[in-house]
Parts: structure tokens; C-alpha cells; sequence
């Protein structure tokens, strides 16, 4: 059995997809790759399969480098990388992370090293990556590092690989001019990005009365119901106003933007991801790079300015060929935007508007993670055995360095909580309570 054959049974995958199988091969083949495709369909996989193969497990270096624009991307593919089990160390390195705790990690240095521009190039700066080791680089969402203005660190990273035999850059978009520091001259270019074209995405527009959509989206929320939905705003005040007026209606949600702490972030996306919330309100930040699966609705609360931003912000919802649900909210002074070639068909909102009922879930806060030695299997196990629950009321569980999330049914909580308190986790006093 091979390598790629081990990871796919780890990960419950029986076949690659078409993009995956077409990138396998042309990494294996070609020195440059370019990988054009979209928002999950796969991408990650279809390069960690290929470069892990490569790996040399003689030495003990910094082999791989994957260099991604955002921390929850950098921590996807790592999560990534270890369900494939493939033996080799692997690090991520990101901002808004404790230095000290890489800096340690990096005294071992890990086969693969996945990060940030920014981070990335502040270790090497300090002497901490031996860059002479790394053969393989993968520039991961490239046109969104551009966007983020990662220019300047990629170029001085890159400029520090001098034994390079494989560059792959993997992008969304099309449109995309590769400068001249990357090193890719003539690559090998694997191009799904027409794959779009086959979500099944139904689009509608509703009309909003006066320039206020606050209302209007309240509405259209009762009648999607618990429907894991996307709400897309313009800008990161709006997220904020929009979240407090649909709390004091009744609607729970998650919210995500730039202007907010990382571990905030993480904190929204693992309730959303988890059930415990169904609604995320977000900016674009989260229409490119996150895994979010399972998305049903999109929500366009303001008109996206350009076409490539719509195509993002619907691109999280009918992935995989799924299908799934975008609306576009018109105020008055709202006009069709000229990407579109032709209004999509106006729905009517329902006059009286029923609240959707809440998740099922709630999120559960333990206080310990990787770095204390904490797993699923000893959360799982613990809660079980002394929280009075069963497996089927354990939900997505999501461990962190020092922190644990765990999905639990709502209806099972007090029970549990109640079950648990003062108990040790794997003989640690650890503080377990409902998150905030």
C-alpha cells in the first residue's frame, strides 16, 4: 500500500476527485504547478498528498514550506496534514500565537512547516528555520496572501530558498499575475476553476423597504430557519450592528472580521462549525480559505462590490457539488450591480415571522489542550464515564493548545456539568463550563 493510499484510508476517502488526481500528477511530474480551482473543492489534499510522498524520512529537517494568508487556513491544513497519520512532524506557525511555543517546536525542526508570511519570515529573520533544507514550497491561496499585502515577505522568504525543486502555487482566482519573486516561470497549469459553473445555487432577491435592511434580513432568517447561513456585510461596523439588533430579536449568532482578536475568531468559527450556532455574520475575511462545510444559505446583507467577491461569498455554499441557497438584499437606494446579467427572481418574505428554535447543540469550554496532553479519545472517554452522557450527545470536538471545545447536546448540558464538577481530567484540575 502506499503512502497516498495509507492517508486516504485514514482520511475515509475511497478516491481522489478529478482536480485532485489532475494536481496529484502534475506535482509529481513538473517542477512549476499552478493550480487554478475553487472554494472547496479540495486543494489542500490534492498538494499534501503528492509532497508528503516526497518527504525523506532520513533526515530530520524542514523539508516542506506552506506558506498560507491566514491563520485559520495555516491550522486547516495542518489539521489536514495529521489526520493523513503520516508519521512526520509537522508545525504551524501564525500570529496571534505565543512565540515561545514555536520557538520551541522549531528546536525539532518538523518535516513540513506550514505558516503565515508574516510569522514565517520573522523566524527566519531571527535564524530559527534553516532555509537551506526546504526543497518543496507551496504557496497556498496566493492571489489572497497579494491581497493582504504579503508581498514583501514572501519575496524576502523566497529570496532565501536556495535549493528549491518544486514551487506550487494554488489560487481561486484566475486573474492572477505571478510576480517575478516567486520563481515560477512556465508552470505546469491544472485548471478547474470552470468546475464552478456546476453548483447547483439558487439564487433570489429580496427588496427591502427604505435604505434600513435590518428588518428585512430579521425576517428572512425566521423563514430560512436553522439552515446554517452566512450573513456577508461590507464592512466590520456593519457586522457588529447587525449581530446586536438580530440578539435583541431573539437570533443568536457568530460574527467574524478582521478587527477582532484571533482567539475570538477561532472561538466563533469553532460554535459555527460545531452547530452551536447556525448563524455566522461575517466580512469577506470568510469567503475565502476557512473550512466551513455544510453551509445551505449565503445571505448578501450588502451588495458585494465586485464580481469576484460575489463568486467568493457564494462559493461557501454549494461545495462539492451540494446544493444550497444565496440571497441578495436590495435596499432602495440599492441598484443591480453589473456583474450580474440579470436580476435574480424577487421572493416575498412571509408577514409574520416565527423565531427559528435554537441548535441542539451548546458549546461545552474545558481548560486544557494539546500542550497538557489533552485528545478527543480523553474527552470522549471522561465525559462518558463520568458525565452521565453518550457518545450520540457528543458532538464536533475541537482541541486547541491549551483550551478544548466540545459540542454537546443542549438538553444534556446540566447533566453533565453537574456530573463532572470537580472531577480531573486525566488527573488534571482543569476549569470545564459552558463557553462564552
Amino acid at each position: 500500500m502506499t503512502k497516498t493510499e495509507q492517508s486516504l484510508k485514514h482520511l475515509n476517502i475511497s478516491a481522489l476527485n478529478e482536480m485532485q488526481s489532475a494536481t496529484a500528477s502534475a506535482i509529481k511530474k513538473g517542477h512549476e504547478v499552478l493550480v487554478l480551482a475553487p472554494t472547496g473543492s479540495g486543494k489542500t489534499l490534492a498538494f499534501l498528498l503528492p509532497i508528503a510522498e516526497l518527504i525523506d524520512e532520513r533526515i530530520n529537517v524542514v523539508q516542506v514550506l506552506v506558506l498560507s494568508p491566514s491563520r485559520e487556513l495555516s491550522l486547516q491544513i495542518e489539521d489536514v496534514f495529521k489526520s493523513m497519520k503520516t508519521g512526520f512532524k509537522v508545525n504551524c506557525c501564525y500570529g496571534g500565537h505565543p512565540v515561545e511555543i514555536e520557538k520551541n517546536n522549531l528546536k525539532f525542526p518538523p518535516a513540513i512547516l506550514i505558516g503565515t508570511p508574516g510569522r514565517i519570515a520573522d523566524h527566519i529573520k531571527r535564524e530559527r528555520i534553516d532555509t537551506s533544507t526546504i526543497r518543496y514550497l507551496i504557496l497556498d491561496e496566493f492571489d489572497k496572501c497579494l491581497e493582504f499585502g504579503f508581498q514583501e515577505e514572501m519575496s524576502f522568504i523566497i529570496g532565501r530558498l536556495n535549493h528549491l525543486q518544486k514551487r506550487i502555487l494554488t489560487s481561486a482566482t484566475a486573474a492572477i499575475e505571478i510576480p517575478e519573486f516567486t520563481g515560477i516561470t512556465t508552470p505546469f497549469e491544472v485548471n478547474f476553476l470552470s468546475e464552478s459553473s456546476a453548483i447547483k445555487l439558487e439564487i433570489h432577491a429580496i427588496q427591502s423597504e427604505g435604505i434600513d435592511k435590518s428588518n428585512t434580513l430579521f425576517r428572512l432568517l425566521c423563514k430560512i430557519g436553522n439552515r446554517p447561513t452566512l450573513v456577508f456585510c461590507n464592512h466590520r461596523d456593519a457586522v457588529e450592528r447587525v449581530s446586536d439588533y438580530l440578539f435583541e430579536r431573539g437570533i443568536e449568532s457568530a460574527i467574524f472580521h478582521g478587527g477582532l482578536e484571533q482567539d475570538v475568531r477561532e472561538r466563533s468559527l469553532i460554535r459555527f462549525r460545531n452547530g452551536s450556532y447556525r448563524l455566522l455574520i461575517t466580512t469577506d475575511l470568510a469567503s475565502r480559505g476557512l473550512d466551513i462545510s455544510d453551509v445551505e444559505c449565503i445571505i448578501h446583507y450588502q451588495i458585494p462590490s465586485t464580481e469576484e467577491a460575489y463568486t467568493h461569498r457564494n462559493g461557501r455554499t454549494a461545495r462539492m457539488k451540494a446544493e444550497g441557497s444565496a440571497y441578495l438584499i436590495f435596499a432602495d437606494d440599492d441598484h443591480k450591480p453589473e456583474y450580474l446579467d440579470e436580476m435574480p427572481p424577487f421572493e416575498t418574505l412571509p408577514e409574520k415571522a416565527l423565531l427559528p428554535a435554537k441548535s441542539e447543540w451548546e458549546t461545552i469550554y474545558i481548560g486544557a489542550g494539546k500542550k497538557d496532553k489533552i485528545n478527543k479519545v480523553d474527552i470522549v472517554g471522561f465525559f462518558i464515564q463520568k458525565g452521565n452522557i453518550q457518545k450520540v450527545d457528543i458532538g464536533l470536538i475541537s482541541v486547541l493548545d491549551f483550551a478544548s471545545y466540545v459540542a454537546v447536546k443542549r438538553n444534556k448540558v446540566t447533566i453533565l456539568l453537574d456530573a463532572i464538577a470537580g472531577e480531573p481530567i486525566k488527573k488534571m484540575r482543569a476549569r470545564i463550563e459552558v463557553a462564552l
